[in-house]
């Protein structure tokens, strides 16, 4: 029952947020939508800082390969030696693996968390030159509103094509 009540209070509020926007359309109201997706993955801006993040962080993914590698071979020797160590030359590899393999994963998680932050500082510089083009498009071309983020939007108010082709002139 709370259940019914929450999804017809939810209906009832698009509806009021809705309304004034489909009054608006019918009234002349100039409406266009953005794929932020497909800026992200198109537009010249988002594939330079692509390409720039992946060259500021190669070095470090190949230390990470490396090290992985390195401590897959430390692993593969030790199963094959195990049966001719003593147990104390045992216990000391199994502790420098257990070393590296604590290394490797301190490593490789600041190197998400870097990656992350440098991709979102770099996805965040590519939106507001994005922002600052469909605000131009928007002023020159008289829109009313422009979505950015929207469940379905019809091709025919869809302008992310007008945008891709004024970030990749720029």
């Amino acid at each position: 029952m709370k259940f019914l009540n929450k999804v017809s209070m939810t209906v009832a509020l698009v509806g009021m947020l809705l309304g004034p926007l489909a009054n608006a359309q019918a009234e002349g109201a100039k409406i266009g939508f953005v794929s932020t997706e497909r800026i992200f993955r198109e537009a010249a801006p988002a594939k330079a800082a692509q390409a720039k993040i992946q060259q500021e962080f190669a070095q470090r993914d190949k230390e990470l390969q490396d090290m992985a590698a390195k401590l897959k071979s430390m692993s593969d020797k030790l199963d094959k030696d195990a049966a001719i160590l003593t147990e104390s030359d045992r216990i000391k590899r199994q502790r420098e693996i257990s070393d590296l393999n604590n290394e490797f994963q301190r490593k490789q998680r600041e190197f998400r968390e870097d990656l992350s932050q440098r991709r979102n500082e770099e996805l965040a510089a590519v939106l507001d030159r994005t922002n600052k083009v469909i605000k131009q498009i928007a002023e020159t071309e008289k829109y009313d509103i422009i979505f950015q983020e929207a469940v379905y939007a019809s091709p025919r108010i869809d302008i992310t094509d007008k945008v891709l082709k004024a970030l990749n002139t720029k």
